[in-house]
């Protein structure tokens, strides 16, 4: 999911699709200040860590090596590395992962139309709402305080900006699939270059 939402975070309003449930998930994920956004990201991640530790509970195996009962007739020490359950976490790690990541990146407006992404975004933001992981937003500013990071509007302005001053963002063309995961057809944030000078027309942004 957060694929998807960072895939769209950077495109006009008008371009994020025209379903309730993508309205909605846009309405209450970049809101106010855009702090929503974050907040998904860490009550995600909490999600995740409950699901790896749920995954290798369930996948764990209580098997005494030496015994001749091993699982598939692997060895001792084969045994006692799956009795850790680390075979629940690769699977949790591809199957619950990896897999939807290349999909969302993939189809990312596709995804923010789904009403399941739209639950699962309520359900990460009341699990960051919690405070378990409050100290995230600490560090952050800490950090952001130290760096000086700024927003990516203040360097390359919003899609808006961006299209009023001539500079658009240009489509990927269909041979780099390939060095972003499959099928992804996006756009580089504010890809005019300096050195390229303004774009004045589509046909120059297409060639």
């Amino acid at each position: 999911m957060q694929i998807a939402f960072f895939a769209v975070a950077k495109i006009p309003a008008s371009e994020r699709g025209s379903g309730v449930f993508g309205k909605k998930t846009c309405d209450l994920l970049f809101s106010g200040n855009g702090q929503n956004l974050p907040g998904f990201m860490i009550g995600r991640q909490l999600t995740v860590v409950c699901s790896f530790f749920l995954v290798g509970s369930f996948t764990s195996l209580t098997i005494v090596p030496g015994e001749g009962n091993n699982i598939f007739g692997v060895s001792d020490s084969a045994q006692a590395f799956l009795n850790y359950g680390f075979q629940g976490a690769v699977m949790t790690t591809i199957l619950a992962s990896i897999t939807w990541q290349y999909a969302a990146s993939a189809f990312p407006i596709a995804f923010m139309n789904s009403p399941v992404t739209y639950v699962l975004l309520l359900v990460a933001l009341s699990l960051e709402f919690t405070g378990i992981c409050a100290g995230a937003w600490v560090l952050a500013l800490v950090q952001k305080k130290v760096m000086g990071f700024q927003y990516d509007e203040v360097y390359v302005g919003t899609p808006e900006e961006r299209m009023a001053n001539n500079h658009p963002d240009k489509e990927f063309a269909d041979d780099v699939g390939h060095l972003t995961g499959g099928g992804f057809m996006g756009h580089a944030v504010g890809s005019h270059d300096a050195l390229d000078g303004p774009i004045t027309s589509k046909d120059a942004l297409d060639a």
